[in-house]
């Protein structure tokens, strides 16, 4: 899966504050992602986060 810093990620479930939108801040084998509703930011596995991927709206 081709997942690139500034591409924003749309997850299956919703972060407490209601969005399902995450900016990704850092690629590698974990993640830096940040919340687009509240702006929490949170590390994830690669593994963790491809398996709760919806949808990926690449950066142009």
């Amino acid at each position: 899966m081709e997942i690139h810093v500034g591409d924003i990620l749309k997850l299956k479930k919703a972060h407490p504050c209601g969005s399902h939108e995450w900016s990704v801040l850092r690629v590698g084998a974990d993640f830096r992602i940040k919340c687009l509703g509240c702006g929490h930011q949170v590390m994830i596995a690669r593994r963790l986060l491809e398996k709760n991927i919806k949808e990926i709206k690449e950066n142009a």
